[in-house]
């Protein structure tokens, strides 16, 4: 039984990496997201956000503005899982320009109402227990040769054969890394290139890929226009799938992708999708449609966001193309959770293995000491 919410704070997060990660819209020493904490005098939820400029427009400032701005309403309107249905329907549209500042809220209150009622998150959501392996996708920023060079080798050490890599634009640079992990693979290994809005003409990307040394799975965000209807155009002048991103960040844009089912794969992050419920409309609605899905993620999240992710994946499995994220303290030089949700040998991860299955909710025990204002 639910019994409101009495509590509703943010603080900032800033977590350093193990290393810094680099590709062409930016570069990341540290993390940058919030967490929202929401409680009831007995019990406490959780949620995460990673706001990105490049992505959605969000800023570390804009979501600090967004809580204030919905604290109130949620307090007063909110007492259970129905009201923050209710909630989100009615502020739709706010909501969707700041999606991943609501992905904290949402989050949050999704923890806590299931710990008021005693149960999982799937339990609450009905949808099926979270079990089984997952597998993650390796992704290598852009950088130097040598640190590529070593960076892969390491993955390819922990028998990885999923590769997803950020390119520079530069044919020399890039091509003698593909050529480099197909060697060191033995070919073996499934490539697939996330560009970041890197070229400003179609005819270039098409002669990037027409010259490239190896095969390639797909390529995300070719193009510096965010259009799907651009990347429409670019999908009949080349051979492999293209991956959306921050070209696609609504269900709604489903309808753009009729007839081109095969030519598109969705990157759907939780943070940027706004929330968990979005989320996995999305991933129910593209799977009808026979959308291809790869489960993101943002450099840089906790456990907690990785714990979304799996819960998207784990309604929709096998159906997703891949899966990205998933790092945990491989990454961070710390987790929020004591046992962090990261991947294993070969990107696998099993959930029960790591959860805590004595736990509600989210089955992760926080480490609130970790987290600082």
């Amino acid at each position: 039984m639910s019994r409101g919410i009495t509590t509703l704070e943010i603080k900032e997060l800033k977590i350093p990496f193990k290393l810094s990660f680099k590709h062409h819209s930016a570069e990341r020493s540290t993390t940058q997201s919030l967490i929202v904490i929401a409680g009831d005098g007995t019990y406490k939820g959780y949620g995460e956000s990673c706001p990105r400029e490049y992505v959605t427009n969000e800023s570390i400032e804009s979501v600090l503005g967004f809580f204030e701005e919905m604290k109130p309403g949620l307090l007063a309107q909110v007492k259970d899982f129905e009201d923050l249905k209710g909630f989100l329907k009615k502020q739709e549209a706010i909501i969707s320009k700041n999606p991943s500042a609501w992905c904290a809220l949402e989050l949050a209150l999704l923890d806590l109402f299931s710990k008021q009622n005693q149960c999982s998150l799937e339990k609450l959501l009905s949808i099926p227990e979270l079990t089984g392996t997952f597998q993650y996708t390796a992704v290598i920023g852009d950088g130097t040769f040598d640190s590529f060079s070593k960076m892969a080798g390491q993955y390819v050490k922990m028998k990885f054969s999923d590769f997803k890599i950020k390119i520079s634009g530069d044919p020399v640079l890039d091509y003698k890394k593909f050529v480099f992990l197909s060697e060191l693979t033995e070919g073996k290994s499934r490539i697939r290139l996330d560009a970041n809005n890197l070229w400003k003409n179609k005819e270039d990307v098409v002669n990037y890929l027409r010259n490239c040394p190896v095969t390639i799975f797909a390529v995300e965000e070719p193009l510096v226009e965010k259009s799907i209807t651009h990347l429409k155009g670019l999908s009949l002048k080349i051979k492999i799938p293209l991956i959306l991103d921050e070209s696609f960040n609504n269900v709604g844009q489903l309808e753009q992708l009729k007839e081109y089912q095969h030519a598109f794969i969705i990157n759907l992050r939780v943070s940027k999708m706004g929330g968990l419920l979005r989320s996995l409309e999305l991933a129910w609605a593209a799977k009808k449609q026979n959308v291809g899905l790869i489960i993101g993620a943002q450099v840089g999240e906790t456990s907690i966001l990785t714990r979304a992710g799996l819960c998207v994946a784990n309604a929709i499995k096998p159906y997703q193309t891949a899966m990205e994220g998933g790092f945990g303290t491989q990454l961070l030089e710390h987790d929020l959770t004591q046992t962090p949700l990261m991947f294993g040998l070969a990107g696998e991860l099993r959930p029960e293995e790591l959860l805590d299955r004595s736990e509600n909710g989210f089955q992760l025990k926080i480490r609130e000491g970790s987290i600082v204002e």
